[in-house]
């Protein structure tokens, strides 16, 4: 059933989106082409596994320090690549959301893209607080297209306004007209599965059947589900995830052949990431039920501390609440590090023992008061993958572990350098600001990222890049001890990883 747009704000949208003549791609001009394939870890990366992908950095530039967003989910990451911007700019903080004027007790699943045309038409059009490449591109003649397998909702905060291009996701085609085209030529959505193949390869065929000869876009944002969805149901190193790296990089050189047969090579730009790594999950706390196991909390349901996903909100912002509940955290086996409110962008946070929201880019007047993230160890899983949360399931992310924060970086085309690898600390809050330079368009004033210069042809070589890497701590006097590793180049900041020790390891609640 096709969704239903919610309020008349975008009934006028779409209708002014169907109607407006924007730039059309001709045939001798320059596009770029983001392919996000979720959950890709760099060490996936092989020329065993995949070949084709591997190729591509052979023949064109691998960054070897890329860094996904923290918190290490999707819809921030998508945002992210939306904007160019932090959370703290753009105003998505998780997979889930506390936002008051749609409920101030419960968090909102962004998966599902109505969620997020509620949260727009709620909050007047700020579902996102920063512009996204799609406005920014429109507004320079030019069109942005989406084609996803993944969720709705990743695929609409990648350009919420549709801008006069175009969102194929399995699940929500935007402007609602597109939707018989998209039929006839793809046909009907197909199942899910794991490896998620057939629902991947519609969104690469909406991309060379669709995008290519119809929209004809300046930027394309391609957005497959493997290996995150097949990885979070069988592990990393399961047969089944080894089966969805070979099958998404069979989709790559479908993509590259494509390409090469329309004469496009010299005039497509490409850039490979993913939205985070991977990690193998161990188990561990329930941050609401450890606060109402320690009385912080009344019950799992009261409205006077509430936990969405890390975040938790504390009611008036309570600092005799919010020591408790750090406290609390701290003295549980499994939680990792904690953040809270700090003092301009110092490091340490307002509480002992944790470090500042402004460390890990997380300062919206949305923030939580508390954000708490599972400890981490680097231990390798059953098939001899190293990295293991001490969160639930099989495997995932979310965390600032290493494995987590540390993803995909693959660029190849005519703007880029060949056979380079780069160690300059890049990250995905630097995909918009670099798409937008390799098509000639200003950025606007709220991109937080940087462009890589240092990938581009006739960029500055790595040597002449100064990078910086600090260690900082915090701690407390019940054992507890925390290091938050960041690397600098210039004014701009990644986090690297964050990890905490307890000398005595006390558990004061059950996981």
């Amino acid at each position: 059933m096709p969704f239903v747009l919610r309020g008349i704000v975008y009934f006028v949208l779409l209708t002014a989106i169907a109607a407006s003549p924007s730039f059309a791609l001709g045939p001798d001009d320059h596009s770029v082409l983001v392919i996000v394939l979720d959950g890709l870890r760099p060490d996936y990366v092989t020329a065993e596994s995949m070949p084709n992908l591997h190729a591509l950095g052979e023949r064109g530039v691998v960054g070897t320090k890329h860094h996904a967003v923290f918190p290490t989910v999707t819809r921030v990451n998508a945002a992210t690549f939306a904007t160019g911007a932090y959370p703290k700019t753009h105003g998505l903080m998780g997979n889930a959301i506390l936002i008051p004027e749609v409920s101030t007790t419960r968090g909102i699943n962004t998966s599902d893209a109505r969620n997020l045309f509620e949260v727009d038409e709620a909050t007047g059009g700020a579902l996102l607080t920063a512009p996204t490449t799609g406005e920014i591109i429109q507004a320079a003649g030019g069109r942005v297209l989406v084609v996803s397998s993944g969720s709705s909702g990743s695929a609409f905060l990648l350009n919420p306004r549709v801008a006069g291009g175009a969102i194929i996701n399995t699940d929500l085609v935007l402007p609602e007209s597109l939707q018989p085209r998209v039929d006839e030529l793809l046909g009907p959505k197909p199942r899910e599965a794991y490896p998620n193949s057939a629902r991947n390869r519609r969104a690469v065929d909406a991309y060379l059947k669709i995008g290519l000869d119809e929209i004809r876009p300046v930027l394309t944002y391609m957005w497959l589900s493997d290996p995150d969805k097949t990885g979070h149901a069988k592990g990393i190193g399961s047969p089944e995830t080894e089966q969805a790296l070979r099958a998404v990089d069979v989709e790559i050189g479908r993509i590259v052949t494509e390409h090469d047969r329309r004469g496009m090579s010299e005039r497509v730009d490409i850039i490979v990431t993913s939205d985070h790594g991977f990690s193998t999950h161990l188990g561990g706390p329930d941050v609401s039920a450890t606060l109402v196991r320690t009385g912080v909390k009344k019950s799992i349901s009261s409205a006077d501390v509430v936990v969405v996903h890390g975040a938790v909100y504390v009611d008036n912002h309570d600092p005799e609440v919010i020591q408790r509940a750090v406290l609390a955290l701290q003295q549980t086996k499994g939680v990792g590090s904690i953040f809270t409110r700090g003092n301009g962008d110092a490091t340490s946070g307002a509480i002992p023992g944790t470090f500042s929201l402004s460390s890990m880019h997380w300062t919206h007047t949305r923030a939580a008061d508390i954000y708490v993230t599972a400890d981490w160890d680097d231990e390798s899983n059953e098939y001899g993958w190293k990295g293991r949360t001490t969160q639930r399931g099989v495997a995932g992310h979310g965390t600032s572990s290493p494995y987590d924060i540390h993803n995909t970086l693959i660029a190849f085309g005519p703007s880029f350098k060949r056979g380079v690898v780069s160690e300059i600390p890049s990250g995905n809050v630097d995909i918009a600001p670099t798409a937008l330079s390799l098509l000639g368009i200003d950025p606007a004033d709220t991109i937080d990222g940087r462009v890589l210069h240092e990938l581009v042809v006739d960029g500055p070589g790595p040597a002449t890049i100064e990078v910086q890497t600090k260690v900082h701590s915090v701690e407390t006097s019940n054992n507890y001890r925390a290091e938050l590793s960041e690397s600098r180049v210039g004014e701009y900041r990644y986090l690297d990883w964050t990890r905490v020790t307890r000398i005595k390891d006390e558990d004061v609640t059950a996981p």
